[in-house]
C-alpha cells in the first residue's frame, strides 16, 4: 500500500528555509524542466507564426496588458481562456500558444491573456488585471468572432488567477491546472522576494479562504507534482465539495508540473477532453432546467 501523502505545511514549523523553499520549487523537483519549456516555447513560436491574425491586442496600457486570440470557425464555438504561469513574476502568454491545439481540434476558440509580473506588479494588481482583460474580451468577442461559452483556465499561478476569475460574468467554468490555493506559506519562501505578499493579500487572495463560486471548476494536477501542489488542489477541490459547488478533482496519472500541459495540447488529452466535459455538463444543465 502506497504511503499516505505529506503536506510540508503540515509540519512547517519545523522545515528549514531550504525545505520551505523546495516545497514549491517545481523546476529542482523536476530535472528536464528546462528542456520541456524550450520544446514548449519553441513549438508555440510555430503556432504564434501560422495563427497571425489576431494577435497583441491591447486591453489597458501596459506593455503586458495584451490578448492573443485564436478564433474558431464558429462564432458561437465555446472559447478556452488560457492564463499562464510562472508564480507571477516570469513567462509570457506568447511561450505557451501551442496549447491552445487541443481545443482548436474540437472547433473551440482559444484566448490568452498577458499579465503584469511582480515585482512591478503587486498580486493584487495581477488578479485585477485578468478582470480587466476579460471585460475587455466582453466588449470585443463579437467583433472576434468568440461568442460562446467561456471556459477561464490556467496552470501553476494561472491556476490560481482562474479560479479567482471564476466569478467574471463572461466565465461559464473554470479547469484550474496545478494551481497555488493558499498563499500563507509562500510569504515563508524565496517567492516572496518578488510578491512580497501582505496578511491582506494573503487573505483575500488565496481561494481557499474565500468562499467558493458556484460554477464549475474542474481542479488538475499531475500526480508526480511536489506535495504542496498536491494538497493545494485537493484541499482547494474539498472546500468547494462542503460548499456545493460543482466540478471534479482529476488527477493526471504519472504527470509532473510540467508534461501535465501536454494533455492540454492534445486533442485527446485528458485535459482537453475535462474542457469538453465542462461545456458539455453546462449544455445538460441548461436543458434540464427548460
Amino acid at each position: 500500500m502506497a504511503a499516505a501523502l505529506q503536506d510540508p505545511r503540515d509540519i512547517w514549523a519545523m522545515l528549514s528555509q531550504e525545505a520551505r523553499d523546495l516545497a514549491y520549487n517545481n523546476n529542482a523537483a523536476v530535472p528536464d524542466c528546462l528542456a520541456l519549456n524550450a520544446a514548449r516555447v519553441e513549438a508555440s513560436g510555430r503556432f504564434r507564426a501560422a495563427h497571425a491574425t489576431a494577435l497583441d491586442l491591447p486591453y489597458g496600457p501596459k506593455e503586458r496588458q495584451a490578448w492573443d486570440l485564436y478564433p474558431a470557425q464558429a462564432a458561437d464555438a465555446p472559447c478556452l481562456v488560457f492564463i499562464h504561469g510562472g508564480y507571477w513574476q516570469r513567462n509570457q502568454r506568447q511561450d505557451f500558444a501551442c496549447l491552445a491545439e487541443g481545443v482548436l481540434q474540437h472547433g473551440w476558440s482559444c484566448a490568452m491573456p498577458g499579465y503584469s509580473l511582480a515585482p512591478e506588479a503587486p498580486l493584487g494588481e495581477i488578479v485585477g488585471e485578468i478582470s480587466l482583460a476579460l471585460d475587455w474580451l466582453a466588449r470585443h468577442r463579437a467583433a472576434a468572432g468568440m461568442t460562446g461559452p467561456v471556459v477561464v483556465s490556467g496552470w501553476s499561478a494561472g491556476a490560481h488567477l482562474a479560479a479567482m476569475a471564476l466569478g467574471h460574468p463572461l466565465v461559464a467554468a473554470g479547469l484550474a491546472i496545478s494551481g497555488v490555493f493558499e498563499l500563507g506559506p509562500i510569504r515563508d519562501t524565496y517567492l516572496n522576494a518578488a510578491l512580497r505578499l501582505s496578511e491582506a493579500e494573503i487573505e483575500t487572495l488565496s481561494p481557499r479562504r474565500l468562499s467558493p463560486t458556484a460554477k464549475p471548476l474542474a481542479i488538475a494536477y499531475g500526480t508526480c507534482e511536489v506535495p504542496a501542489l498536491i494538497m493545494d488542489s485537493r484541499k482547494l477541490h474539498a472546500h468547494r465539495t462542503a460548499a456545493h459547488a460543482p466540478g471534479p478533482l482529476l488527477p493526471v496519472a504519472q504527470a509532473n508540473h510540467f508534461t501535465i500541459l501536454h494533455g492540454l495540447r492534445s486533442p485527446e488529452g485528458a485535459l482537453t477532453r475535462a474542457a469538453l466535459r465542462l461545456v458539455e455538463d453546462l449544455g445538460s444543465a441548461e436543458g434540464g432546467a427548460a
